[in-house]
């Protein structure tokens, strides 16, 4: 009887450890990407020449929008929005990255160029699926994440002794 005991707590202890190792995996992930402010370019393909859209929620300061194929932009706090225009010379097919730059936070996501200009009638937007991965943070550990995990084990820790320390004559036996 005490072997089911101790292997039911192992299990517990187990399935614990199970569900909190996925957080743990994203965090290596090279693509780091995940900020606690939004943010988006509009649209994500463009002709050079074109106006994008760049917004921003959730961040507390001012924002600062950059890229190689437009001049950096602020978007100020309370504010919701700004547009960019696209470089004229910016290269057909080609795909820069954005970025937001919010307090010590930043996120970026790509723009890519169209074939054509957008006074020409003829261009066709060139579109390509989204550059998308796990995720991840800005690094480094989270002493919350830590200690939620921390505090899962040792309740299930907890709950599987007391499970298996408590008398079942209850049941009749």
């Amino acid at each position: 009887m005490r072997a089911i005991r101790v292997a039911s707590a192992a299990l517990l202890g187990m399935t614990a450890l199970t569900l909190t190792a996925p957080v743990a995996a994203a965090r290596d992930d090279g693509e780091r990407n995940i900020t606690s402010f939004g943010f988006n370019v509009s649209p994500t393909t463009i002709a050079a020449g074109g106006r994008v859209s760049l917004s921003v929620n959730g961040c507390k300061s001012d924002t600062k929008v950059s890229s190689g194929v437009f001049d950096t932009v602020t978007i100020p706090k309370g504010q919701g929005s700004a547009t960019a225009t696209v470089d004229w010379d910016a290269k057909p097919g080609a795909v820069y990255e954005v970025t937001f730059q919010c307090g010590n936070e930043s996120g970026h996501t790509d723009l890519t160029i169209a074939t054509g200009r957008p006074d020409d009638p003829t261009h066709t937007p060139v579109h390509r699926g989204v550059k998308a991965g796990i995720g991840g943070s800005t690094g480094g550990f989270d002493l919350s994440e830590i200690g939620l995990g921390a505090a899962l084990i040792a309740g299930s820790v907890g709950a599987a002794y007391y499970w298996s320390r408590r008398r079942t004559g209850e049941h009749g036996g």
